[in-house]
């Protein structure tokens, strides 16, 4: 913000970056327009799948009593969806046979969000919206199907028309039910993740942008002095953009178990 706010002394004005500069050119074919190849988001996306088998499948592979680090990690993180989510919100009744979902969900966010915290590849996967909202249109799908699965096609009056309420009330309840679990759920679920990260990328992006203006561009030992300020707030908010990056995992994968719960629930 230094940059944005201190005056220009050479020709022009800080020009920070703009969402299009996160769109970069293809890789196959090499240089192409974005959206017209297989582009450097595409390759962390299936780069992030071969990460999360290797890794599992080596902590997994000879299990001890007495595990390993690697062993330790692989069982901290499969208990922590496993017990922190699944069983916490769905219940010890139904949570087993959705962890498998929730476990893979979990960790391909994360692993595609810590992305943007590697030098030289910093760049989140759902910074896009595309794979945000192919995710949530998943979930979607799936919480609605587990709803029709337990209770039939009644699954919609139980979502939407709530228990206990009286019927005079329900002409004004019932549109706004629809609108909040069918339409502004799947919507907000989606764009939290993909907000977040797009704005964290951009607030690196304008930070690295501000300090190269004021420390190469400008003429004025003060305002490169002022680089140095530029420098600790990038940083810190690079670690602020790490710890969402998990927390945003977190809390789609944690959503992700509180719809499907919902969708097992009896009662609205």
């Amino acid at each position: 913000m230094i940059a944005l706010a201190l005056p220009a002394t050479n020709e022009g004005g800080f020009v920070p970056p703009a969402i299009e500069e996160m769109h970069l050119p293809e890789i196959f074919p090499w240089g192409a327009d974005y959206g017209t190849g297989v582009g450097k988001q595409m390759v962390l996306v299936a780069l992030s799948v071969v990460i999360i088998a290797v890794f599992f499948v080596l902590a997994s592979r000879k299990g001890k009593l007495v595990p390993g680090r690697l062993q330790f990690l692989g069982e901290f993180g499969y208990g922590f969806v496993r017990n922190g989510i699944a069983k916490d919100v769905i219940g010890e009744r139904d949570f087993l046979k959705f962890v498998p979902f929730l476990f893979a969900l979990f960790f391909f966010i994360i692993v595609n969000n810590i992305y943007g915290a590697i030098p030289f590849i910093q760049l989140p996967s759902f910074s896009h919206p595309g794979g945000a909202y192919l995710l949530a249109a998943i979930v979607y799908f799936t919480w609605i199907g587990i709803g029709i699965k337990k209770h039939g096609m009644k699954y919609f009056v139980k979502a939407t028309v709530p228990s206990g309420v009286p019927w005079y009330i329900l002409p004004v309840l019932v549109p706004i039910e629809i609108i909040s679990n069918f339409l502004v759920r799947p919507i907000t679920h989606s764009l939290r993740l993909f907000a977040t990260m797009m704005s964290g990328h951009l607030i690196i992006m304008l930070a690295g942008a501000g300090i190269e203006y004021l420390l190469v561009l400008q003429d004025n030992i003060l305002l490169q002095a002022s680089s140095l300020l530029v420098l600790v707030g990038g940083i810190a908010m690079y670690m602020l953009e790490a710890l969402i990056m998990v927390l945003q995992a977190y809390v789609f994968t944690l959503l992700t178990a509180i719809y499907i719960q919902g969708a097992l629930a009896d009662d609205h």
